[in-house]
């Protein structure tokens, strides 16, 4: 993956656990093909969802961070092997680099892989059974389950967020329609036990492969995250479809994970260190800021049909209509993107007296619904902050289009994305 277009990039300081760590999360979901500008709209401009799990989680010693960087909301597994070393083939619903990071990560949880794997295997039905590095430890488990019905790869990630149930509120919250029309998700509060999410969608949003993924993740209410994932086909990502769908019904992944035999690997993960904002990733505004901006900039006659969470650090979209129809409109705000220059360059950016960059792309949604035509501007001043906008003349991605044209114009684009608004300080 090109690490110029998309999310932050730059390279975090040599200092062993933050450096490896960094390293990762960019691999992850963060780099996007400089000949992809669609893969920006469908993913780089989503960066601010990524980013507040980044902020909280990724010095906090916590393997966490690393798992919660899955794209719209479909978070991918990640264990640790019999070294400690990370697998991150699966985690950001892309192929990652070949030259990810294998030594092992400090202060991560020990746990043996083998007594993870019997708390899977006592919790679900009978069946067949075989684990990756069962003799090793790690922060999970790997196995892949045949009930004679077919084999199906399952995963379970341990791990704990800073606090009792604080930074993980976003890894049991259901990941938005616009973005994931396919996903079924639902959340419930479990008295005396925590948070709970489970939801059955796809291994890819846009389903170029028909892998079936099917997720619960509970959030204690002392902080503790349990997280099983399951296919419908022997490996997360480049296996055959194996069986129509996931052994294991939402019941059945309710009652792994709340199971109390997690508990006992629970209290072997270590404690998270105070969680601080990495020096090489600055502050980011946050989505209720982003909301109130952009609410502000839209033009006389749009009318606001519905909105996104404003949970999301520098993202954030809304549905609009004009009398015309549905459409989506969504916004990213970065800093620190100063290597972006070059790929709005090599793309024909227009610069500005002041130095600004201003890029257009306008063309047929790629992976949207019938129909659709989408509209990016992209601006980046010689600081690095960057404002992308996009609209579509349909509700979401890779939904039909429902209207012509899409509810703003370029030049209205721009009037947003070049507002002086964006420049002071907001939080």
């Amino acid at each position: 993956m090109s690490r110029t277009e998309g999310p932050r990039h730059e390279n975090p300081p040599h200092d062993g656990f933050e450096e490896e760590l960094g390293a990762v999360l960019r691999r992850t979901g963060d780099g996007f093909a400089a000949d992809d500008r669609r893969g920006l709209v469908e993913g780089g401009l989503r960066r601010g969802r990524r980013r507040l799990m980044r902020r909280r989680l990724a010095v906090t010693g916590s393997a966490l961070a690393l798992v919660a960087m899955g794209v719209g909301g479909v978070y991918g597994g990640l264990l640790f092997g019999p070294t400690g070393a990370v697998d991150t083939a699966s985690v950001a619903g892309e192929p990652t680099s070949a030259a990810e990071p294998t030594g092992p990560l400090p202060d991560m949880a020990r746990i043996p892989v083998k007594e993870a794997a019997a708390v899977l295997k006592a919790h679900t039905p009978a069946g067949q059974w075989t684990f990756d590095g069962e003799n090793g430890l790690g922060q999970g488990v790997l196995g892949v389950y045949d009930d004679g019905n077919g084999k199906a790869a399952v995963t379970v990630f341990l791990s704990r967020s800073f606090g009792p149930g604080e930074a993980g509120e976003g890894l049991v919250a259901c990941p938005d329609k616009a973005h994931d029309p396919d996903v079924e998700c639902a959340t419930e509060t479990i008295p005396g036990v925590g948070r709970l999410m489970r939801l059955q969608g796809y291994e890819y949003p846009d389903r170029r492969e028909e892998t079936k993924n099917w997720r619960a993740t509970l959030l204690t209410e002392d902080g503790f995250i349990v997280d099983v994932n399951e296919y419908n086909a022997a490996a997360e990502k480049g296996a055959p479809i194996s069986r129509e769908n996931p052994p294991f019904t939402l019941t059945q992944l309710k009652a792994l994970v709340t199971a109390d035999a997690w508990k006992p690997l629970l209290a072997k993960l270590p404690d998270p260190a105070r969680p601080s904002t990495p020096p090489s990733v600055p502050d980011e505004p946050s989505g209720e800021a982003v909301r109130t901006t952009l609410r502000s900039l839209l033009p006389e006659g749009l009318e606001v049909k519905d909105e996104g969470r404003v949970d999301d650090y520098g993202y954030f979209h809304l549905l609009v209509d004009d009398g015309k129809g549905i459409g989506f409109v969504e916004i990213n705000v970065q800093t620190g993107m100063e290597e972006v220059a070059e790929h709005l360059h090599a793309t024909g950016a227009t610069t500005l007296p002041d130095g600004r960059l201003v890029g257009v792309t306008e063309g047929v949604a790629e992976k949207g619904g019938d129909g659709v035509v989408v509209r990016t501007v992209d601006t980046l001043t010689p600081e690095g902050f960057r404002v992308v906008i996009t609209t579509l003349n349909s509700d979401g991605y890779r939904a039909p289009a429902t209207r012509a044209e899409p509810a703003l114009t370029v030049e209205q684009l721009k009037a947003i994305a070049l507002s002086p608004k964006w420049q002071k300080p907001i939080k």
